[in-house]
């Protein structure tokens, strides 16, 4: 999940409070922001739901408390002179062929400030930008812009268009010579990160002034026009495949701005179907029912009570008397979270307090209880636990090249974990594009991230893993997997096969192992696991090649197998 840093002392400043870091952690808790620890230059970390990207900067995070404290209400728009500045869309890559932007003027950017937007500028780009994919922000400092004309009426303009991969020249930034944006992707290491984005477009998008090129979006900005703590008027443009998307990127960013005192001016934007105004700052509604707050949050509330908690979470709301009583929400622009009515409900519980809402037993005639499998999991880690074993639980989703590329597999070749996974068809990360097909993947990926730590690590899972199955009602068949490691200097297949032997017994099952051949294992050390008579999975020792791809130095041994192979 996100996790942002904030400085105290501005957050205090920007909030307007006196609070010390302790109560200011309480109240953010409160909010769905928890606290991490803090950096080396003090800066406290707090990770939160990634549903709420307008609290990825620290004016973000105060524009929350402001709202929670009470000092502001309501939903609220920052005012937009009308616009000077027009944005020209000519001939674009049909890959990228979305463009926002505004003109920021009047702000004020100390070394805080820019580092603060420079974060927000990045976190955007790996969440809701989709690594830059979705969409990518530009931020300029307009007096070193020089607009075209379009008309003796109109003023300065920019075109965004396409251009050959080695046609201008300019220089990029942290670069003190020209170069094409071809070279870019070879030479520049930005662009080397980036040049995936766009080196199978037959031309490479490109932003100009009537001085030359000036931005590769979505690879990098050029010096010419690079924001420092003078700049006082800034050109924010944005581009990507998704209109929604990058419109909203560009109200979060300026909500931040604003935030800092500056005035938000329109753009045009004009393209062959007719010409947008921007930033987009439409404010959507929504209608909820008291009936269903009332349900949702187990207590009973009067109307005045709900309109104080929609005010105190950054929305205007009106009660609508009907048949049943409602209210119509004003959603900000910022708040790309508001999806479905839960959404307005879960922000009425934040304001109201969920530490203030009242249990109650439901009223309901039955008794609740564990369900058989729960039970049977529970019991696998406990004898997991008493084996030695760090239980562990670790995401169910993950991408192709962790669940099987680099567990050298090839989907499809009849092992375990070589199944067809089934796949996220707009995946939110390419981290988590797929659901896993088995458990070991995770395992590993939690070894390479821990080879700082001491030895032995020996690590379990009880988890959860699918595959696409057309024989299946859903064409998804999902099983609970039980999987473990064991890290050490002396991890053999027989030491492994040893706790495997005392888990199989405590479920008073009988196991075999007769050799088989996995790509993930060595040959001649792997067996199947086959618990009375089924084959349910596999034991060995991890193929050196696997170890080397995952930055391990100590040999590993491993297991999986299937859990409803103990009952």
């Amino acid at each position: 999940m996100p996790v942002v840093d904030i400085d105290p002392d501005e957050l205090r400043q920007l909030t307007g409070t006196d609070k010390d870091d302790d109560r200011l952690k309480d109240d953010l808790f409160g909010l769905g922001l928890e606290y991490e620890g803090e950096t080396e230059e003090g800066e406290l970390q707090f990770e939160f739901a990634p549903d709420r990207l307008d609290r990825l900067s620290v004016e973000g995070v105060a524009r929350s408390l402001r709202y929670h404290y009470g000092e502001e209400r309501g939903t609220y728009v920052p005012p937009t002179n009308d616009p000077d500045w027009t944005i020209e869309i000519d001939d674009v890559p049909e890959e990228r062929p979305y463009v926002t932007g505004a003109v920021i003027r009047g702000v004020d950017l100390d070394e805080a400030g820019l580092d603060s937007l420079i974060q927000l500028q990045e976190k955007l780009h790996a969440t809701m930008g989709r690594k830059r994919a979705k969409g990518a922000i530009g931020i300029h400092d307009l007096t070193m812009l020089k607009g075209k004309s379009l008309s003796e009426e109109a003023g300065p303009s920019i075109r965004y268009t396409g251009v050959e991969p080695d046609e201008p020249r300019f220089v990029p930034l942290d670069s003190d010579r020209e170069l094409t944006p071809a070279e870019v992707l070879e030479d520049h290491a930005t662009g080397r990160e980036y040049a995936d984005l766009v080196e199978d477009y037959d031309r490479y998008p490109a932003i100009y002034d009537e001085l030359g090129l000036f931005s590769f979006p979505p690879v990098i900005n050029g010096r010419r026009t690079e924001v420092s703590t003078d700049s006082r008027e800034l050109f924010v443009e944005l581009t990507g495949t998704d209109q929604w998307t990058i419109d909203r990127m560009c109200a979060i960013v300026c909500y931040a701005l604003s935030a800092r005192g500056a005035t938000i001016e329109e753009v045009e934007v004009e393209h062959p179907d007719g010409t947008l105004l921007r930033p987009d700052f439409e404010v959507r509604e929504k209608r909820v029912s008291h009936d269903r707050i009332e349900r949702m949050l187990g207590m009973e509330f009067d109307p005045e009570t709900l309109i104080d908690c929609f005010e105190r979470s950054g929305l205007s709301a009106t009660q609508v008397l009907g048949e049943e009583t409602a209210y119509d929400v004003e959603i900000p622009p910022y708040r790309v979270d508001v999806l479905h009515p839960v959404d307005l409900i879960d922000d009425v519980g934040r304001a109201y307090g969920f530490d203030g809402l009242i249990p109650s037993y439901p009223d309901v005639s039955t008794v609740g209880g564990r369900h058989e499998r729960t039970r049977l999991e529970d019991a696998t880690r406990n004898v997991l636990v008493g084996l030695g074993f760090e239980d562990t639980l670790n995401f169910h989703l993950t991408n192709e090249a962790e669940n099987a590329e680099r567990m050298g597999i090839e989907p499809g070749e009849g092992v375990l974990g070589a199944g067809e996974p089934a796949t996220i068809r707009e995946p939110y990360s390419e981290d988590y594009t797929i659901v896993r097909t088995w458990a070991l993947p995770s395992l590993l990926m939690v070894l390479e991230n821990n080879t700082h730590r001491s030895y032995p690590q020996d690590l379990a899972e009880v988890g959860f893993a699918a595959e696409l199955d057309d024989s299946t009602e859903t064409g998804v068949a999902e099983r609970r997997t039980v999987a473990g490691v064991l890290a050490r200097t002396d991890a053999s297949y027989e030491d492994t096969k040893g706790r495997l032997q005392a888990l199989a017994r405590s479920f008073d099952v009988e196991l075999e192992t007769p050799p088989t051949e996995h790509p993930s294992f060595i040959d001649g050390r792997a067996a199947s696991v086959v618990l009375d008579g089924e084959e349910a999975g596999i034991v060995g020792e991890i193929h050196p090649a696997v170890l080397v791809e995952h930055d391990l130095e100590l040999p590993v041994a491993a297991f999986e197998f299937r859990l409803d192979a103990l009952e």
